[in-house]
């Protein structure tokens, strides 16, 4: 386990997208354009037209890995949280349809139904990055 302290003031972005406009292409536009280095996403929540998620199937490494989609299926995204190392998220979703919920790592090609919102708060005296570990695996650290 590790845990990193943050020590300073909070700054928030809100992101609104509209019909058609990409959830997780989005995200990044504004990682970039806004110069995100480290953050968290603390809320997201909508509706998409298309999702597109990857999940872990198996206990063993390297992990076998499935990725689901629904094309033109309207869901709705209950949450989208995550953290922000080095300009880089690693995102996770929870979204449904009438009669399931489903849940997993966000990939690119979620397409906003009516509208989706998200806010990211950024940290400003926190420095993170990922390396990999003896088994290739990205972990989160602080940069010092």
């Amino acid at each position: 386990m590790k845990y990193f302290i943050e020590n300073g003031s909070v700054k928030r972005v809100i992101i609104r997208l509209d019909t058609g406009d990409m959830l997780l292409e989005s995200i990044e536009q504004v990682i970039k354009e806004a110069d995100i280095k480290d953050g968290v996403v603390v809320s997201g929540i909508g509706t998409l037209s298309d999702t597109r998620i990857h999940m872990v199937t198996t206990t063993t490494y390297p992990a076998v890995e499935i990725f689901p989609e629904w094309k033109n299926v309207p869901m709705e995204l209950s949450s989208v949280s995550g953290i922000i190392a080095d300009g880089s998220p690693h995102l996770h979703m929870v979204f449904s349809d009438p009669d399931k919920t489903f849940s997993g790592h966000l990939e690119h090609g979620c397409k906003t139904l009516y509208l989706c919102e998200i806010v990211i708060e950024i940290f400003e005296g926190l420095q993170l990055h990922r390396e990999k570990n003896h088994r290739g695996i990205l972990e989160l650290e602080e940069k010092l």
